[in-house]
Formats: C-alpha cells, structure tokens, sequence
C-alpha cells in the first residue's frame, strides 16, 4: 500500500490528454514502456532499503557513500521534487475548480485560486496538521474507488471501443520521448515506501514484493484509464480536465461531480502529505548545519517549523503561478532522475559494507543500477532546455543556501 500510494498521486487525473497530444492511440504503450523504465530503478532502491534497520531513505544513501555535500543534494533534490509535485497538483487542482466554476481559469481568478490553496495549506501546516493528516485515509479510499470505477464503467458502457486499432501513422521518436518524460511522472514517487524498510520484519523479501506488485498494479490502472480515457473523449489532447471529461461523457454530470470528489480528494491529501513532510526536511536539514538556522526556527505558539512553512508556501506559489501541470510535471521529473542517478551509483560504494544475511542483493553484479543510470540519462536527454535551467537554478540555490549553513556551523 505504502508503493501503490506513493505512485498514484494526482497525475493521473491530467496526464492523459498530454500523453494523447503525444502519442496517440500508442500513449497506452508508453505506461507499459515507462513501467519497464523505472524497473531497474525501484530494483536498485529494493537492495538500498534492505540496508538499514530504521529510517534510510536517499538522503542516508548519499551521505554515506559520497559525503555531506552529495548528501544534502539528494535530500535537497527530494524536497525540489515534492516543491514543484506539489505546485504541479496545485495547478491540477485549480484546473479541475475552473471546470464548474469557469472563473478560476481566468488569470485573475487563476491566481487567487492558487494563492488561497496555497495561504490555506500554509497554515494548517503552521497551526499544526496531525488531525489532517490523519484524514488521508479517508481521501485515500475515496481516490482509488473513484479511479477503479471509471475504467470500470467505461468498458462495461462502450465494450470493445476501448481498444485502439493502432491504423494511425506511428508519431515521431522526439514526440514518443517526451510523452515518456511525461508518463514517467506517474511512476515516480516510490522512494517515500523504502524510507522505513529496515522497519519490515524481512526487508529482503518484503521490500522487492512491495516494489514490483506495486508497480504492476499501478501500470495496468494507468492503462485501463488511458484507453477508457481516449475512447470517451475524441479531442483528449485538447483537455485540461481529461478524467472529468471522460467521466462527464460516460456518467453525465453526475460522473463529473463524483470524478470532482475524487480529485479533490486525491490532490488534497498529496498536497497536505507533501508540505507536511517537506517542510520537516528543511527543518532537519537546518538542525544538521546544512541548511542556515532560519529554517529550523519554531513557532513559539504552535512548536511547527514555520519559517520553512512560510517559505515552502511562498515557493510553490511561485511555481504554480508561472507554470503549467505538465511543464512542472517535467520540472519534479527531473529532479528525481538527479536523486535516482545518486542512489543506484551508491550500490558500488555501500554493497560491500552491507552485504550479508538479512539484505536483499540484486543478481547480476552491477547490471541492474548501471541499467537504472542509463535509464534516468536517457530521460534527462528528452527535457526541454527550460525545464533544465529550472532545475538547474534550484539546484544553485540549494547549494547557497547549504554554503550559508555551514559558514553558521563554522562561526
């Protein structure tokens, strides 16, 4: 559950139609090849998470196998990722709200949508957020009935429709490679399950069971969905709502209200799981001297890391404001490719201080995380140049901000 959760966030209710736009009636295809992608990836996180007895997780792999500095930048990257995941699904949401109310797709409207989920969510997270927490369960139930029914519905209405032809010309190889840049973000976000994996009682065995049934389940929803999707809706590519179009044109104006709840449900709950856990990052990161002090200051009042609040809040507006879902799904992708590339290179580095009884060791030498580094190069070779420098600016800033840590710990 913990891998099934991680994956399914709230891409799937708008990565659809940009996967059409690409690639057609072959997009079906891609989740299945993107599938295979991250394949050597999740192996190489199996064999990391069997390591450690407690809490692991990439900034842990880092650290110990290449020093504080790689280590900050792989936690530094997985705060970037969950930043701009979670600007990403603020966009979807504020998509999904202009679908009934047309006037928070208009650039005024756009922006106070975005920034009052983002002032909203800002202080819950200041005045203290268990009890929200807590109602992700909730959320997390009412999401995956939702998206089970609509395939569901889909092929008991429209029967043998559903299945493309595949008579359409073959797109071009650039457009099949950004579709899977693009796809490759609904099978992300993995990592989070292998955090507490010494906590299983056989992590050698519990963790790759999870990783790959996880995963195998996760990709045949995607499909499911793309092709109910695609022959529900003729103009996907056009969609910025596709699950709600698909759904309206399946259910009626019910379907969509009820697709509504449960994107809703899906966005809030990732939403509040990212700023929760991402602001306690920087905080940590601030305690550790490897980020300045301001970041690990508390709230006097309600003992939560406001500073880092304030400034996730501050940055995710930023990023929601100027950028589309799908710009900011290539931006989060990116950042993760950078974080896998440091966790499958540090399999050399610690397998033969881990190496024993009790730990899960991939077969084939060093076959599998070499495939995962080729793997994230090839898709770090279909990013657009601004998605690049993007990422590349935020990068610099963490390493500033990482400079200024140290020079307190110094003084």
């Amino acid at each position: 559950m913990l891998v099934v959760n991680g994956l399914i966030g709230a891409g799937i209710f708008g990565l659809p139609s940009g996967a059409a736009a690409l690639a057609g009636e072959y997009s079906i295809l891609i989740y299945a090849f993107c599938a295979l992608l991250i394949l050597p990836v999740i192996l190489s996180f199996a064999e990391l998470g069997s390591y450690f007895r407690g809490t692991g997780g990439p900034v842990r792999y880092g650290t110990l196998a290449f020093g504080p500095f790689i280590g900050f930048q792989g936690g530094w990257l997985y705060y970037l990722a969950r930043l701009i995941s979670f600007s990403a699904n603020t966009v979807l949401l504020t998509d999904s709200i202009a679908y009934f109310l047309p006037i928070a797709g208009e650039p005024t409207g756009r922006l106070i949508s975005i920034a009052l989920t983002c002032l909203l969510l800002s202080l819950i997270n200041v005045l203290g957020s268990v009890e929200s927490i807590r109602t992700m369960t909730v959320f997390t139930i009412i999401k995956f009935t939702v998206l089970i029914l609509l395939p569901l519905g889909g092929f008991i209405l429209l029967g043998a429709e559903v299945i493309p032809s595949f008579e359409s010309t073959v797109p071009p190889f650039s457009d099949l490679g950004s579709a899977a840049l693009l796809l490759i973000y609904a099978f992300v976000g993995f990592e989070g399950a292998v955090v507490p994996a010494g906590e299983a009682k056989r992590p050698e065995r519990d963790m790759p069971l999870g990783l790959l049934l996880g995963l195998a389940v996760v990709a045949v929803l995607y499909m499911l969905i793309q092709l109910v999707t695609q022959a529900a809706v003729p103009n996907l590519a056009d969609s910025k709502t596709p699950l709600l179009d698909a759904s309206a044109s399946l259910f009626g104006s019910v379907g969509a209200v009820i697709l509504m709840i449960g994107v809703g449900a899906s966005v809030i709950a990732n939403l509040l799981g990212s700023m929760f856990s991402s602001t306690r990052l920087t905080y940590a990161l601030s305690l550790d001297n490897s980020l300045p002090g301001w970041f690990g200051k508390v709230h006097p009042k309600y003992l939560t890391p406001a500073n880092s609040v304030v400034f996730f809040g501050i940055s995710a507006f930023l990023l929601s404001a100027f950028g589309s879902f799908t710009v900011l799904a290539a931006m989060t992708v990116l950042s993760r490719l950078f974080l896998y590339i440091m966790s499958c290179a540090a399999i050399p580095k610690l397998r033969s201080q881990f190496q024993g009884s009790g730990r899960f060791i991939l077969k084939g030498g060093y076959t599998v995380p070499i495939l995962g580094i080729l793997a994230c190069l090839w898709l770090m070779m279909q990013v657009s140049a601004r998605s690049i420098w993007m990422t590349a600016l935020f990068i610099a800033i963490g390493s500033g901000l990482y400079w200024l840590g140290r020079k307190g710990k110094n003084k």
